[in-house]
């Protein structure tokens, strides 16, 4: 059985943007990846998509959006069953951890680059 597929959301074709540097190094370290974002594009072969339609088989969540935005997408994200939803800085939410808790999601605040620079970020559910 393959690897799971890592969803990055609030994805940005903008090359200084930190979700546009997650999606290198996810496809960098030969992880299957999707994105979604509120505007098209690619990014090393990933295309942003501008709906959640199709998306499928989600392991991890890796939050790039505010948490004012994320609200409109909580049922959506919980909708996918991920087993765990990464709020990178700046993306800290209480109210969705407890929601995606409920759901029995786990809810990690941690930075998903540095997970894998250290080698964290591959757990044994992968």
């Amino acid at each position: 059985m393959g690897l799971k597929n890592t969803l990055v959301f609030g994805a940005s074709p903008n090359p200084s943007r930190y979700s546009y540097i997650a999606i290198e190094r996810l496809v960098e370290a030969g992880l299957p990846t999707l994105a979604f974002g509120l505007r098209e594009g690619r990014v090393k072969g990933v295309f942003i998509q501008t709906s959640l339609e199709g998306i499928a088989d989600v392991h991890t969540v890796t939050l790039y959006m505010r948490p004012t935005s994320q609200q409109a997408y909580y049922d959506e994200i919980v909708q996918l069953r991920p087993k765990r939803v990464i709020f990178n800085p700046g993306t800290e939410n209480p109210e969705f951890y407890l929601l995606l808790e409920a759901a029995g999601i786990e809810a990690l605040v941690a930075c998903t680059l540095v997970m894998l620079s250290v080698g964290t970020y591959l757990t044994d559910s992968f």
